[in-house]
């Protein structure tokens, strides 16, 4: 891809990402359009842990490490977290891929169904095909927003959602970087940009528009090479107006850059 201008809007895994583009020859410009704050509400931990002992759920879905360990850390600073094990050990434990996984097995928690790779939202479901859940309770530990599409196929089939946030997505707290990258989208200065969060395109036009630059950024980032990890980003940008040159297959940074290259290359 050398010498193309890589826009990357990743926060947590953006060097890396970064360091992907640089070895294949590209020239990656970090801008993380997303921050990862801890939305955990001790007293709703307590509430919720209650309810569940009342009624207790017959699956309970994992879908981040970082949100598993923020609630087990919850749970500890209450009190409440041999109650949450003993919970866990009477229900179906999903996890949706190594990091959940990881942090589950930190409390020697059972884990029952595993998503596949590339574990998304549909490797969960497919996890759980065989369990009737009408009537049922289902723990959904939340990441950085609700994610829609599993809780509209859960309730379809009967379930009872009960939703544990842990932390919530927001814009970071310098945003300078995004900032420049407005500015050399507007000048045209980037051939490809690189969205790996849906949350980033929602986050990247808000800022847009608090400066006055939503009206263009559409047709800005348009003239570049767009580039989606998966179909969850790629709706989101569809939703703002902006055209996908590729998404991501399975939905990695690794095949993502693989296929960037090859675009860029082309």
């Amino acid at each position: 891809m050398k010498p193309k201008t890589v826009a990357i809007l990743e926060s947590r895994l953006g060097q890396q990402l970064a360091d992907l583009v640089g070895k294949r020859g590209g020239r990656p410009i970090l801008a993380p359009a997303l921050a990862e704050v801890p939305d955990v509400d001790d007293a709703a931990i307590a509430r919720l842990i209650g309810e569940l002992q009342l009624h207790p759920p017959k699956v309970a879905i994992f879908q981040t490490g970082v949100g598993t360990q923020a609630l087990f850390k919850a749970t500890d600073a209450l009190g409440l977290t041999q109650t949450l094990l003993g919970l866990l050990a009477g229900c179906v434990v999903a996890a949706r891929g190594p990091k959940p996984t990881a942090a589950l097995r930190a409390r020697s928690v059972r884990i029952d169904r595993s998503a596949k790779d590339p574990f998304t939202t549909a490797e969960v479901l497919e996890s759980l095909q065989d369990i009737s859940f009408r009537r049922e309770r289902v723990v959904v530990q939340r990441y950085g927003e609700t994610n829609v599409e599993l809780e509209k196929a859960l309730r379809e089939g009967g379930a009872e959602i009960v939703e544990i946030p842990t932390y919530r997505w927001a814009l970071p707290a310098d945003t300078a970087p995004m900032l420049r990258l407005l500015e050399a989208l507007d000048r045209r200065e980037i051939d490809a940009t690189v969205f790996t969060n849906a949350a980033q395109v929602h986050n990247l036009f808000a800022l847009a528009e608090r400066h006055g630059r939503n009206s263009s950024l559409a047709a800005d980032l348009n003239r570049t090479l767009i580039a989606s990890i998966g179909p969850v980003s790629t709706a989101a940008l569809r939703e703002h107006g902006v055209k996908i040159a590729l998404e991501a297959s399975p939905p990695k940074l690794g095949p993502l850059v693989a296929a960037l290259d090859r675009a860029l290359s082309a």
